[in-house]
């Protein structure tokens, strides 16, 4: 039977539920792996596949998806047997700033990038209940993320989360970061890119 091509489909994991036709790359996994880069930025054009293949990566690596080797075990990268062991293995931060836009003002857009962080830190609430995981201060800051934080809460606030994932899980963190550049784009349209520039983190990236 033909498959269905389901265009405009970024969710790996929707891809292959639904077994839409996909060309494998499951093999960047490995590429990537392998070159033990701390930072890797992927520039490639508009509709190249960016997205799916960072959906692609935080399923293979994310605790979220620990035992869901249904989605790989047809790919390329389940052949290659010391992969199959990694697979649900990581903490993942996953953030996308593709939904950042049409905001006139520095402020509303603050506001929106702040959001997201808050999002994630509501994912590992958790973390706040484990016994011994976390100081009182810790826990205090961990409180003053928000869609208002201060820009030093702001600007660390990633870093945090990330060495408290390590710390519970024993692992280091994944954190992927998509579309970086549509913030600034839409500051420089609107006028307000100093701003934008100077608050924003650095460029969007895969990093382990």
């Amino acid at each position: 039977m033909a498959r269905t091509i389901g265009i405009g489909k970024q969710n790996y994991e929707k891809i292959v539920g639904n077994n839409n036709f996909y060309v494998d790359k499951t093999l960047f996994i490995k590429e990537w792996w392998e070159n033990e880069d701390e930072v890797t930025l992927i520039i490639r054009p508009r509709r190249f596949g960016k997205t799916l293949n960072m959906s692609m990566v935080e399923q293979f690596f994310s605790v979220d998806y620990a035992g869901r080797s249904d989605l790989f075990e047809k790919m390329n990268i389940w052949k290659e047997e010391k992969y199959r062991s990694q697979q649900g293995k990581f903490p993942v931060i996953s953030l996308s700033f593709a939904g950042v836009k049409a905001t006139k003002d520095f402020s509303e857009m603050r506001k929106m990038m702040c959001r997201l962080i808050y999002e994630q830190y509501n994912k590992y609430e958790f973390l706040l209940h484990i016994d011994g995981l976390m100081s009182e201060e810790e826990k205090k800051l961990f409180y003053e993320v928000s869609r208002k934080m201060d820009d030093d809460i702001a600007a660390m606030s990633l870093n945090m989360l990330s060495k408290l994932l390590m710390r519970h899980y024993g692992k280091k963190v994944i954190i992927l970061l998509d579309e970086y550049d549509t913030p600034m784009q839409e500051a420089y349209v609107n006028g307000y890119w100093e701003g934008v520039a100077a608050f924003q983190s650095p460029p969007s990236f895969l990093h382990k």
